[in-house]
C-alpha cells in the first residue's frame, strides 16, 4: 500500500538530538575530550566574566561553534551561524537544544576580545595536550620543528610606502607595483601592518604573510606547540628555539628539522638548551653545522623518516582547518585562530588513535 505524502508538520518532538546521533558517530569520542578540557577551564572562564548582570553565551559553547567550523570546514563565521539553524549534529555538538535561538554572526566579533584576552586558545590547547600526556600518546625525547607560511588578509596592491610624500610610482597608475622596488623596511601593508612580504624559497614568489611554527612529538606526530610570528628570515630558528626551550622537564631531548635549520646558530642554540641537533644536512654551497658525531647514530637517521610526517599537520591545517589564508589582521589574532586549528588537529589524531587501539 503505498504511503500518503503528508507534509503537516507535528507540533511536538519526543526525541532529543543526543538520541539522534548514532553512537559510533567519530564526533563523540572528539566530544568526551572537548567536555573535559572545557570543564578544566572553568577557573579561566569565571576571571573573564563579571558575576552581576545578564548571563552571556556560555564561552563553552562559542569554543565548541569554532570546533565545528574548523573541523568541516567551515569558511566563514555568518556561514557556521547558517548551518547551525539546520544541522542537527552541530546542535547537538554545541550543545544547543533543537528550540533554543541561534546567535547572530557578530557574536563571534563581539566576543573575539574576551577570548583573546583570557588566551582560551592556549590554555585550551594545553589541556587537550594534557590528556594525550595521560594517556601516553606523547614522547618527552624526541621531537621535530618546522615553519610554513599562512597569507595575510592583505592584498599586494596594500603594499605602499611607509613614507606618505613618497609617490607608489612615477609610471604607473596607483595600485599598480609593476617595475617598483619593495621592501619591507621602505613599504607596508596598509591592510594589515604585521604581514610582511616574503617568499619560501627562490624561484617562488613574494607574498604578504605570516609564519605558522610547530613542535611535533614523534611518537604519535601530535603538535606538542605552535605559535605564529611575523614571517622573516630568521623566524623559524627563533621560534623554534623558544618551543624546545619551553619544553617540560630537564632531560635531554632530540629535535630535527629540514635543512634551512641547520646554521650555527641553531645548531649553537639547541646545544645550549641540552638538546641534540638531527636537523638535515645543507652541504650545497656551505659546510654543515652538523658532523658525523651525530649522523653516525642510528637516531639520527630514524629522525629524519619521522620529521616528514610534521606536513601532515599543515596540510590538514591549510585544507581543513582554513589556515591557508587567514582570516583576521595581526598577529595576536592569527596566532589565537593557529592554536586552536592545532588543538583541533591533536583531537581528530587522538580519536584516530584511539579508534585503532579498540577498533570494536
Amino acid at each position: 500500500m503505498r504511503g500518503d505524502d503528508s507534509q503537516q508538520h507535528a507540533l511536538f518532538a519526543y526525541v532529543n538530538s543526543e538520541a539522534r546521533i548514532p553512537k559510533r558517530h567519530p564526533l563523540r569520542p572528539v566530544r568526551r575530550m572537548v567536555d573535559l578540557a572545557l570543564e578544566e577551564m572553568s577557573t579561566e572562564f569565571e576571571l573573564l566574566y563579571s558575576h552581576t548582570g545578564r548571563p552571556s553565551i556560555p564561552p563553552e559553547k562559542l569554543l565548541r561553534a569554532l570546533l565545528i567550523q574548523i573541523l568541516y570546514s567551515i569558511r566563514s563565521e555568518r556561514m557556521l551561524i547558517e548551518q547551525l539553524q539546520y544541522n542537527l549534529l552541530f546542535r547537538w555538538f554545541v550543545g544547543l537544544g533543537l528550540d533554543d535561538k541561534i546567535w547572530v554572526p557578530t557574536t563571534f566579533s563581539k566576543n573575539r576580545d574576551r577570548l583573546l584576552a583570557g588566551q582560551l586558545a592556549q590554555v585550551f590547547f594545553d589541556r587537550i595536550l594534557k590528556q594525550a600526556r595521560s594517556r601516553n600518546l606523547l614522547s618527552d625525547e624526541h621531537f621535530t620543528v618546522d615553519g610554513t607560511l599562512i597569507d595575510a588578509w592583505a592584498g599586494q596592491s596594500s603594499f605602499r610606502p611607509k613614507d606618505p610624500d613618497e609617490p607608489s610610482s612615477p609610471t604607473t597608475p596607483e595600485g599598480d607595483f609593476r617595475g617598483q622596488k619593495r621592501r619591507n623596511d621602505t613599504h607596508q601593508s596598509t591592510t594589515d601592518p604585521q604581514a610582511r612580504l616574503f617568499r619560501k624559497g627562490s624561484g617562488k614568489e613574494a607574498k604578504l604573510s605570516f609564519m605558522g611554527h610547530v613542535l611535533m612529538d614523534h611518537r604519535h606526530g601530535l603538535v606538542a606547540d605552535a605559535k605564529v610570528t611575523q614571517a622573516t628570515g630568521t623566524a623559524e630558528r627563533d621560534a623554534g628555539l623558544e618551543m624546545v626551550a619551553q619544553l617540560p622537564g630537564n632531560h635531554r631531548v632530540t629535535v630535527a628539522g629540514d635543512k634551512g635549520y641547520d646554521t650555527r646558530d641553531f645548531v649553537h642554540g639547541l646545544r645550549q638548551l641540552e638538546a641534540t641537533p638531527h636537523v638535515a644536512q645543507n652541504t650545497s654551497n656551505r659546510r654543515s653545522a652538523i658532523d658525523g658525531r651525530t649522523t653516525r647514530h642510528t637516531g639520527y637517521q630514524m629522525s629524519q623518516n619521522r620529521r616528514k610526517q610534521v606536513e601532515t599537520i599543515f596540510g590538514w591545517g591549510k585544507t581543513v582547518g582554513g589556515m591557508r589564508k587567514t582570516q583576521f589582521r595581526g598577529t595576536e589574532r592569527i596566532d589565537w585562530k593557529f592554536k586552536l586549528t592545532n588543538a583541533a588537529y591533536n583531537l581528530v589524531r587522538m580519536r584516530n588513535l584511539e579508534i585503532a587501539a579498540c577498533p570494536v
